[in-house]
């Protein structure tokens, strides 16, 4: 991938963002989960550049880019915010979007509220919103899964992330799959991204500021009026790419008809991770669906 640029955008964070290919093509953006950067699409992206102008950022939060104090600068609408805004400064108006983990979270929410700028929606192994809360409620499994979500939120652990710290966390929770998959320079590259001053604690803040409840296995909680009410379809074609192997976002969460009409799903043998895993299937996914 190309030389990181620091872009200002006009929601007052800085983001750094690696582009690729020429500005006449067809745009492409993509957004990365967490704990990773623009380092996610780094086997994807200069493929997609021989003919896509491409758009990487690493988010708010992460790496180099912003890091604002508090909670609250995390919520979805400002990191939808913010993926507008870089579309508007690239002088981009309708785009493909690409998103993985909390990045196909983000562009879930970015095409249904936007339908207007994104023309197509690629998710990599990320859930839909209703159905993830859905089954967080309705499949045990599911509900279990998660509960590495109720630890993210434990603002208790954010002191202890630094050095020795950092590595033992991201060893012992749902993002070890990625230092245990990852050696040498990349791992650098990684642990220098986690480093910056307050990164970890902004990434976190991203499941912090969510409005998603997990409930612990044992409680009952009043279960969310949206679960059960009518909830719009979307307005543009959707592929969905999934690393069948994901021991934190089960196969429950594939059961979409009902809520995209216009979709394409491509099981791929590989964990969550599968944007790197497996970077040849999740290409040949895209251009077989005509990207």
């Amino acid at each position: 991938m190309t030389e990181l640029q620091s872009l200002r955008l006009s929601t007052g964070v800085d983001l750094d963002v690696a582009i690729s290919g020429d500005p006449a093509h067809p745009p492409v953006i993509l957004l990365h989960g967490f704990p990773e950067s623009h380092r996610t699409w780094r086997h994807i992206a200069p493929d997609l550049a021989r003919d896509h102008y491409v758009i990487a950022p690493d988010q708010r939060g992460y790496a180099r880019s912003s890091k604002p104090e508090g909670v609250a600068n995390y919520t979805p609408d400002k990191i939808v915010a913010d993926l507008l805004a870089l579309a508007d400064q690239l002088k981009i108006d309708r785009f493909t979007l690409v998103g993985h983990d909390w990045g196909g979270a983000v562009a879930w929410m970015a095409a249904l509220q936007h339908p207007d700028r994104i023309e197509r929606l690629v998710i990599v192994n990320a859930p839909h919103p209703l159905v993830f809360q859905r089954t967080i409620f309705d499949d045990p499994e599911q509900r279990k899964a998660s509960q590495y979500i109720r630890r993210f939120r434990d603002t208790s652990i954010d002191q202890g992330l630094t050095g020795t710290g950092l590595e033992k966390f991201l060893g012992s929770t749902f993002a070890h799959h990625v230092t245990q998959a990852i050696a040498g320079k990349d791992k650098a590259a990684y642990l220098d991204e986690w480093s910056q001053p307050g990164a970890m604690t902004a990434m976190l803040n991203w499941y912090r500021a969510s409005a998603i409840v997990v409930p612990a296995m044992d409680e009952t909680p009043p279960r969310p009026a949206f679960l059960d009410a009518p909830f719009p379809p979307m307005k543009m074609p959707v592929l969905v790419i999934w690393g069948m192997r994901d021991t934190a976002l089960l196969p429950s969460q594939l059961d979409l008809a009902d809520y995209v009409p216009e979709l394409t799903i491509e099981k791929v043998d590989a964990g969550h991770f599968v944007p790197w895993e497996k970077p040849d299937a999740v290409i040949a996914a895209m251009r077989r669906w005509g990207i």
